[in-house]
């Protein structure tokens, strides 16, 4: 029997993570303590409250039906209500939110609904990798939008071949930015749409980090530039903002057309989540968002304990914005190379900037989703391997970052 697969599903990128992920397990095996900063998988527990409302609508026997094929309407309105609330952007519910299997599925479809074999889409380099999967499904071609450190890691549209631009049906965006950890400025998201405008291109922007703020105030949403709904749409995730990761939930909002399209592709590849998870992600979005709060003073206090111990030691990078720091690697080594050597001698596990495109050469991402301990623990096994004074790190600075929530209390 011939058990070739079809060219689609050979040419899906593997995932790197996986194999990093081997390594590690094969070193705790052997009684080595590694410090895993290489995923971003939440260390911490979903609040009581969403566990104890999942809990009681499980018990519920009507949760236990088929759900609508489309997501529940009262979700729907949760979520609107959670970016008029926090954004200040108005959405129609019925037709302005799809309800998704995680947000990185709609990630996936949104190529599968709108490029055809041949078609370009505008990748983001670095991105996060499983962008690339729905594009290679759809039979469709990448094409690199450049993050830079001199254009403050946002794509340089003025850069883009003209022909290019004509050329592109759809672009990715992802800010709070994994892997470099920066955040996107009002302006940025104005030119945006008058490039999207200008050359039909959808926008899909990835907010799956949106729900955090470790800078003081919340980050900037795309849909919060003037005719943003008319060019695109934006992914949330709970996942981050909720510890809600192994739910599997979030949504994507804005230009109907598109939320009908994934709608449609959903019927068949998913039907819908589970109606006491849906019921459940109503409590997380609509009740007391106070450990959204408590949950991004916890990351800005682990990111200045890491950030603090390097700059001690002699290393200088700008403060992260979400939950990763991008770390320029010392100059002639690679960030495969630099990552291998870490984990093998030192036991630090961090991912490769190559891991998530070209330009994410001379980088590796490092995780914060560890306790305090443990970050300080990596920062000091990280200095013993490569002392600051020998290979000094540097990151641009090229936003003015606000201090952490209750940093400026504290200093005083």
């Amino acid at each position: 029997m011939k058990t070739e697969t079809a060219r689609r599903l050979r040419d899906l990128p593997r995932s790197s993570f996986a194999t990093t992920v081997s390594k590690i397990a094969e070193l705790v095996e052997v009684g080595d303590d590694v410090v895993n900063l290489c995923q971003g998988n939440p260390d911490l527990p979903t609040p009581a409250h969403i566990v104890e409302a999942l809990r009681h609508e499980v018990l519920d026997p009507t949760t236990h039906r088929y759900p609508a094929f489309s997501g529940m309407l009262e979700l729907k309105v949760a979520v609107a209500e959670w970016y008029a609330a926090h954004h200040q952007v108005l959405l129609e519910p019925e037709s302005e939110v799809a309800i998704l299997f995680g947000a990185k599925a709609g990630l996936v479809e949104i190529s599968q609904c709108f490029l055809d074999p041949g078609d370009v889409c505008l990748m983001p380099d670095p991105a996060f990798p499983d962008y690339w999967a729905g594009v290679v499904l759809a039979g469709a071609r990448m094409l690199p939008l450049p993050l830079l450190r001199e254009n403050g890691f946002l794509p340089d549209y003025d850069a883009l071949d003209p022909a290019v631009s004509r050329a592109a049906k759809l672009m990715f965006l992802n800010y709070p930015n994994n892997p470099t950890s920066v955040t996107a400025p009002p302006e940025f998201y104005e030119r945006t749409v008058d490039f999207a405008a200008a050359h039909d291109v959808i926008v899909a922007s990835d907010f799956a980090y949106g729900g955090l703020s470790l800078g003081g105030t919340p980050p900037v949403s795309f849909l919060q530039a003037k005719g943003a709904k008319d060019v695109g749409v934006e992914f949330i995730s709970l996942s981050k903002m909720f510890n809600m990761a192994g739910w599997r939930i979030g949504a994507v909002v804005g230009h109907r057309d598109v939320i009908g399209a994934i709608n449609l592709i959903q019927e068949h590849y998913f039907v819908s989540l589970p109606s006491f998870i849906q019921k459940a992600a109503v409590t997380a979005l609509t009740g007391p968002q106070d450990c959204v709060r408590e949950l991004s003073s916890t990351y800005s206090r682990r990111r200045d304990a890491f950030v603090a111990g390097l700059s001690d030691a002699g290393w200088h990078l700008d403060v992260p914005q979400s939950i990763f720091a991008w770390l320029p690697v010392p100059d002639g080594e690679s960030s495969v190379d630099f990552a291998d050597a870490l984990l093998q001698k030192a036991k630090v596990a961090v991912a490769p900037g190559r891991w998530f495109g070209e330009h994410g050469e001379g980088y590796v991402r490092v995780s914060l989703l560890a306790p305090e301990e443990r970050l300080r623990e990596a920062v000091r096994r990280l200095t013993a391997f490569h002392p600051g004074p020998r290979g000094r790190l540097t990151q641009a600075a090229h936003t003015t970052l606000a201090p952490a929530p209750g940093a400026k209390a504290k200093a005083a």
